[in-house]
């Protein structure tokens, strides 16, 4: 057997990546997507092996889909229950940016938040947050008030690590310049500090933006209330599966059109920079 020289295997080895590498996009996910529809069918309508209560099948979640699309689409009760949804993200999200980024400022830019309210924080965030929905229900009731408080709380802490990262990223050399300025702590915050933090600032905001749909559905379903959590949660109790999917389908396009919104201001307010985007995604 004639073995490849190490330069002709490393030939095949880039001709291999370039081949992955030129694939669409588009070409990419819809192959994806069939192939786990593929396996979803035969493990469900076509050979059993899966109890439709458990998980239904492509078609079973697509009528459903079908149904929920027309009530969406007609005003019916789920635009409601979408709705409160949106609302309770929207307000949510924007009260966890609030304070994620104080508290991220006073930790990046205070030794008395370094020292005293990062292990606070910290110990804070290594709490079960889903533990918290009695109380902020007893506290604030069963209205749309107690899920905005836990989804924002869910959503802060990201915020408030990677805006104090991105203070922390500003060189010293970059800091001794403004210094030497004359820059006052305000003008060098606002200045450098900010501007050269952005990218570690939208990545603490994408990551939110995820934390904050997870905490108002949650909120919704342990809660009551009229969202798409409380929907979710009489299907499930009704065992009705394909419902339940259908539902979480369109949630989860409320969820991408958040995360893509933070991204899409990304790319304008930090156009500048690529090495956080990997291969051009987000």
């Amino acid at each position: 057997m004639t073995d490849i020289p190490d330069s002709a295997a490393d030939t095949v080895w880039v001709e291999r990546e370039a081949f992955i590498d030129v694939i669409p996009r588009w070409v990419a996910m819809l192959a994806l997507a069939v192939i786990v529809i593929a396996i979803w069918d035969l493990a469900t309508a076509r050979m059993g092996w899966v109890s439709p209560i458990i998980l239904p099948s492509p078609i079973e979640t697509l009528a459903d889909l079908i149904f929920v699309g027309k009530n969406l689409l007609t005003g019916g009760y789920m635009l409601d229950a979408l709705w409160t949804t949106t609302r309770t993200v929207f307000w949510a999200f924007l009260i966890a940016i609030a304070i994620g980024f104080s508290l991220g400022v006073l930790v990046g830019e205070t030794k008395f938040g370094e020292r005293a309210v990062m292990p606070y924080l910290v110990a804070i965030d290594t709490m079960p947050k889903v533990a918290f929905a009695p109380l902020f229900i007893a506290w604030l009731g069963f209205d749309i008030a107690s899920k905005v408080a836990l989804a924002a709380f869910i959503a802060t802490f990201p915020i408030v690590v990677s805006t104090a990262a991105g203070l922390y990223s500003a060189s010293e050399n970059e800091r001794m310049l403004f210094k030497s300025m004359g820059a006052s702590r305000l003008q060098t915050l606002i200045r450098l500090k900010l501007p050269t933090g952005l990218p570690h600032i939208f990545t603490g905001l994408k990551i939110a933006a995820v934390g904050v749909m997870a905490g108002a559905i949650t909120g919704e379903f342990l809660g009551g209330g009229q969202g798409f959590g409380a929907l979710i949660r009489q299907s499930a109790s009704q065992m009705d599966t394909p419902r339940v999917f259908a539902l979480i389908l369109y949630l989860s396009l409320l969820g991408l059109a958040l995360f893509f919104t933070v991204a899409w201001m990304q790319k304008r307010l930090v156009f500048w920079n690529k090495a956080d985007r990997p291969g051009g995604v987000v």
